[in-house]
């Protein structure tokens, strides 16, 4: 067995002069180099761990997993597996292994839990790096029978076939039928429901976190294609690259006071903004300049360009549409996004909306809650999350240090020593009144469209806009990707301990680990239903060729034929210095309130336009009826 820093090194050593080239190092052969990537190709072998450091590790892994790992009993029961009895058993044999072994095997029961928010990272990972071949693949066609095609490729001069383009079919890797390779790959990724496992063993052939798992097997990939309508199979062999993406601007930031908020898979972060950098390379740099960019015809400039993408979508049968691509909810600023995403709605249709989370992989929950108002006129719940009922998480919430980040979820953790009770009362995480302070703000129907590899936040977001029947889901597969959870650092829950007859110490240099701390729970119709290894289902969509090469075209043509059924209204409302107008379409009756208080009588009105005196107050609100049904309101401040 190789070890894994070793093969690390290994892999370095292979393929250092490509690397050289590929990653904006000093091209040996005078071709330029592509902009915006590092010299990141010297990867240092680790320092080995001593006996008592390896315990030290383990030790804290079965605290922490024991204690505060809020899926716990759901784990053991789905998938009849103890790890903290697995980490006992590792204990007793640690001084046999190697170094390489030692983290293998934690590695390995860390993933045998199937969430992607609970991580292991060992002193050989490289923090951020991604090694990635230089083309993207997807899967079009029924999930039993999929066809796997190269949607685009990066640099294709370090291809070395001039044959092997988008649109190509792949056939074998390494020799092993190419779906096969893809089901082999699925045993090992986490995800507790099968096609999420397989969304990111399809990832993983091209794509791979090296912070969050060992590096590939191979140094180079012999990869079967064949072009299509031809029968010829001919065979390409690319080595691996290694890649380190810089964080976006506008990006989260560890340590700041959303921190503790924060929902997402680590390893999809580190590959989605590796894609960026790899395929569309003007927008990564844009990014490091904090330079808005557009990204092609019809797509609208925005400062969020890392995490949001707007353009308008032609459609003859009901009028041009919004399309509102959601790549993350990796921010900093929930303000600050959620402002422009208004801004961005403002110049879009209001005869329809087509939300696209696909490969979200989460972020900032408070980001993720709140941009669900801005889409309906009724009242906004959020998921709620609660906390694993354990002495640990007891002496975390009744830490002094702690109150006002659990101080609420006490009173039940403390009763469930008599009650019994598995978990704490589940709270909201995102306060309801944050959810909608800012009120309905896009006037058209929606459909937002999902994939298995929509995680966390993105989960979230999916949940909260079938829970409050904001709109129709789409999905792309069976469900989303089933990540249901407040997600921690050992930093964290270290800060979080101290004082406390729990108190974490550092772990060695570079060791770390991400543990899902609070669960999140469905309201809605779907009130208590856990979102971890469930996802949220939609109606069900198959990609096709047409989606994967030309921008998603058929996927667009589905949602619009699903907005097209819907009926239409809309609101508009203007601020004056001396008066109020309101115009309206589709609406039967019009209620006005004033700092939240009634203003005048309910007006009964046809589609035009309304307007009032400006009250002296500090808020006014317009809610829209039809049939008896709110389909519009707005809250705008007067201030």
């Amino acid at each position: 067995m190789i070890d894994q820093d070793l093969n690390v090194t290994l892999l370095q050593a292979q393929t250092g002069r490509l690397l050289s080239e590929f990653l904006l190092g000093e091209p040996p052969s005078g071709r330029r180099a592509k902009r915006g990537i590092r010299p990141d190709f010297r990867i240092p072998r680790a320092r080995l761990l001593d006996g008592g450091e390896r315990l030290q590790i383990i030790d804290t892994l079965i605290a922490v997993i024991g204690g505060v790992y809020c899926h716990l009993p759901q784990k053991r029961a789905a998938y009849a597996l103890d790890p903290v009895q697995a980490l006992q058993l590792l204990r007793a044999h640690v001084a046999a292994l190697s170094e390489g072994e030692f983290h293998l095997a934690l590695t390995s029961i860390v993933s045998g839990l199937r969430d992607a928010h609970t991580r292991y990272s060992g002193p050989g990972a490289k923090q951020g790096a991604v090694a990635a071949l230089p083309f993207l693949v997807e899967q079009y066609g029924p999930y039993d029978n999929p066809i796997f095609v190269v949607s685009k490729v990066s640099a294709p001069e370090l291809i070395r076939d001039a044959k092997f383009t988008s649109g190509v079919i792949l056939e074998s890797w390494n020799s092993i039928p190419f779906a096969r390779a893809v089901d082999l790959h699925a045993d090992r990724e986490t995800g507790g429901r099968p096609d999420a496992r397989r969304a990111r063993a399809l990832e993983s052939l091209t794509f791979r976190a090296l912070e969050c798992g060992p590096p590939p097997d191979e140094m180079i990939v012999d990869i079967g294609y064949r072009i299509p309508l031809r029968r010829t199979l001919r065979e390409v062999r690319i080595p691996w690259r290694v890649v380190q993406p810089d964080r976006a601007r506008t990006s989260h930031q560890p340590g700041s006071r959303a921190s503790s908020y924060i929902a997402a898979d680590p390893a999809a972060e580190a590959v989605r903004r590796t894609k960026k950098l790899m395929f569309s390379g003007n927008v990564w740099q844009a990014d490091r300049s904090g330079t808005p960019v557009a990204r092609g015809e019809r797509w609208i400039e925005t400062r969020f360009q890392d995490a949001l993408a707007a353009r308008v979508v032609k459609n003859d049968s009901s009028g041009n549409l919004g399309y509102l691509r959601i790549w993350s909810f990796d921010v900093n600023d929930d303000d600050a996004f959620i402002a422009e995403v208004v801004r961005l709605l403002e110049l879009l249709p209001d005869n329809g909306l087509i939300l696209d989370l696909r490969g979200n992989p989460g972020g900032l929950i408070w980001a993720a809650e709140r941009l669900l108002q801005l889409f309906a006129p009724n009242t906004i719940m959020p998921a709620r999350f609660s906390l694993l009922a354990s002495p640990m998480t007891r002496a975390m919430a009744s830490s002094p240090f702690n109150r006002m980040e659990f101080e609420a979820w006490l009173p039940s953790l403390e009763a469930a020593i008599s009650t019994g009770e598995p978990y704490s009362q589940p709270l909201p995480l995102t306060d309801p009144a944050w959810c909608n302070d800012i009120g309905q703000r896009y006037s058209g129907p929606v459909v937002c469209v999902v994939d298995p590899n929509t995680y966390s936040s993105g989960d979230l977001f999916a949940a909260g806009f079938v829970d409050n029947e904001i709109g129709t889901l789409v999905c792309v597969g069976e469900a989303t990707g089933a990540g249901g959870a407040n997600v921690w650092t050992h930093y964290d829950l270290r800060e979080a301990l101290r004082g406390t007859s729990f108190e974490l110490e550092a772990l060695p240099a570079d060791v770390g680990y991400t543990m899902a701390i609070r669960r999140a729970i469905r309201c809605g119709t779907c009130d208590g239903m856990p979102i971890e290894d469930l996802g949220i289902p939609g109606i069900a969509y198959e990609m096709t060729l047409d989606d994967l090469l030309h921008e998603n075209r058929n996927l667009i043509a589905f949602c619009a034929s699903l907005l097209k059924g819907i009926p239409r209204t809309a609101m508009i409302v203007e601020i004056n210095e001396s008066s109020v107008t309101v115009t309206t379409r589709g609406l039967e009756e019009l209620e006005t309130y004033v700092n939240g208080r009634p203003f005048e009588a309910v007006r009964r009105i046809s589609d035009g336009t309304q307007q009032l005196a400006r009250p002296d107050a500090e808020t006014i609100e317009f809610v829209g009826r039809c049939n008896g049904e709110i389909c519009q309101r707005r809250k705008l401040s007067l201030k």
